[in-house]
């Protein structure tokens, strides 16, 4: 009798933490997520011989930011245009895979208070960015990214796995050193967005998924 109890309240459990948490979350996603974002910031690294400049990294961004590489510009904001939606495609592709698996729904209230919790600080953030652009400050570019996405990611981290804050104060506390080697943004960036997604897409579906 005991041990049936403890099921029907282990079930009623499962019950709740399904109807207030999106679980949904796929760590085949993550680590696809990071594989793009080491695949776009490759492409920059290259297309801006960013090794020859490494070691005057400031000169080169006061250069980028002087309004003389236009092409150059276009090109990062087609990168970035490329790996969002690359990124976009792989989040939902393996997310519904996985609500399906699980017999989840893929969009519910949770899932819609999480993108809300999740958009509306990246989207803060990025308009902080263009101000940042606007002023030429653009070496801040990658610093103040990281931490409005680790913030992003803490604030949605309670609509679903609790695992998002270990990113989440990784990417903020990256963002933090990043401010203080502002020539090696392109770096934080592949480490941040690259490679601590890749390990956190790793974690999680050893956790949860294998």
């Amino acid at each position: 009798m005991e041990n049936k109890h403890l099921q029907e309240i282990s079930e009623i459990r499962r019950m709740m933490e399904q109807s207030s948490r999106f679980l949904s979350l796929s760590g085949m996603s993550g680590i696809f997520v990071g594989l793009i974002a080491l695949a776009g910031a490759t492409a920059a690294f290259f297309y801006l011989d960013y090794h020859q400049r490494y070691f005057n990294a400031m000169q080169f961004y006061q250069e980028l930011g002087s309004g003389n590489y236009k092409l150059t510009a276009l090109f990062l904001l087609a990168d970035g245009i490329v790996m969002i939606a690359a990124a976009l495609f792989a989040a939902w592709y393996f997310t519904s895979r996985k609500a399906k698996k699980m017999k989840l729904p893929l969009w519910d209230n949770t899932a819609k208070r999480l993108l809300k919790s999740l958009f509306i600080p990246l989207a803060v953030g990025g308009v902080f960015v263009l101000i940042l652009l606007y002023h030429q400050l653009i070496y801040l570019a990658a610093p103040v990214t990281l931490i409005f996405y680790g913030m992003a990611l803490l604030n949605a981290s309670k609509y679903t796995y609790n695992d998002l804050q270990v990113l989440a104060f990784a990417e903020i506390i990256l963002g933090l050193i990043a401010a203080f080697f502002v020539g090696y943004g392109l770096v934080f960036w592949a480490v941040g967005f690259g490679i601590f997604h890749i390990l956190y897409g790793i974690m999680m579906y050893f956790k949860y998924e294998r």
